[in-house]
């Protein structure tokens, strides 16, 4: 839901916008929320050590600071992506299009996890990729310039995002000890260097002629907030909620994206679309509510035999004890 309205607000903030915000101020700002909220909760779980805590994880362990590098480019470049994709595609188009990320993800499961997946997973995801294809087909003819272009970016989106999210799960279980929060610190501050460079390398002339605020308002900033603690509001969300009520939500915010879509943004859907979006959703709803299930094995090995020497034992002990108890009996105390 967080990425629904995000999604919406970003496609009505592009219609009706003149002076249009830069996004890849946009994306710095979301890395410098997402650090100073992650720094806060690191203050409030680890109390006086936190600072210590920070400083030696980011610093002292900087072997182990690099390895977060790889998703933390990845993610900045992603955020960048996501701008361009949701300025060319309506947000229904979107929202469905987005969910080829569980396909991108699940691959990435098996490959870099080792992880199975169930048969009925499997399925879903083949109609996942059917029915996202059908939604690619209603891209309406006057717009298919735009429509091809927000296409590809936001392809280019779900096939980096779902190598990060599993390369950085990996890394969160090398080492259990270090808590999310203080993974999330990492990188966030990593990100800012690519956020940084990426300004400089895209909007320079904008940046000096115009400076780094310009087109933000209230709405803008909205925006990077929900950009910025929406991700750790989804972290905390996936902690708690069962993959049941994670499929609900998702298919939730599709129906929700499409009906905003018609309703703000003359957006006309036909039957293909509406296919294509029932078998996204559909799809998505089995992927999450039937999960691998291993199998119950019983032992192979029989059971061990009777503890023999065990019992030789106790009867040496026990011939022992009599033997002693006899010596004590015929033992003629003093008079």
């Amino acid at each position: 839901l967080v990425n629904c309205r995000n999604k919406i607000i970003l496609e009505r903030l592009v219609v009706i916008s003149e002076n249009l915000f830069l996004y890849t101020v946009c994306v710095f700002f979301q890395e410098v929320f997402k650090l100073t909220a992650c720094i806060l909760l690191v203050l409030e779980v680890s109390s006086f050590r936190a600072f210590k805590l920070m400083y030696k994880e980011v610093f002292v362990n900087w072997k182990d600071t690099l390895k977060v590098c790889v998703p933390a480019g990845i993610y900045v470049i992603q955020n960048n992506l996501l701008y361009v994709a949701v300025a060319n595609l309506s947000a229904a188009v979107y929202m469905v299009t987005y969910q080829l990320k569980i396909l991108t993800t699940a691959l990435f499961t098996v490959l870099i996890l080792r992880r199975r997946l169930s048969m009925l997973q499997w399925i879903a995801l083949i109609f996942l990729f059917a029915g996202i294809a059908m939604v690619q087909v209603v891209c309406d003819l006057r717009n298919k310039h735009f429509c091809d272009f927000g296409t590809k970016y936001l392809f280019l989106t779900v096939s980096r995002s779902g190598f990060a999210g599993i390369y950085f799960e990996k890394i969160l279980k090398q080492r259990r000890e270090v808590s999310v929060w203080l993974r999330n610190v990492q990188l966030a501050a990593i990100s800012l260097l690519p956020a940084t460079v990426t300004i400089f390398a895209k909007d320079y002339n904008n940046v000096t002629e115009k400076g780094f605020f310009v087109g933000f308002d209230l709405a803008v900033w909205g925006v990077v907030s929900l950009g910025a603690f929406g991700g750790l509001l989804v972290a905390v969300v996936i902690k708690f909620a069962d993959n049941i009520l994670k499929a609900f939500a998702t298919s939730f915010a599709i129906i929700l994206a499409c009906i905003v879509s018609v309703i703000f943004f003359n957006f006309k859907p036909g039957y293909k679309f509406i296919l294509g979006a029932t078998l996204v959703i559909g799809a998505v709803f089995v992927y999450g509510a039937f999960p691998y299930k291993k199998k119950y094995e019983p032992a192979a090995t029989e059971p061990p035999p009777p503890y023999k020497e065990n019992e030789e034992e106790m009867k040496e002990s026990n011939a022992e004890e009599l033997e002693n108890t006899d010596k004590i009996k015929d033992t003629k105390l003093p008079v």
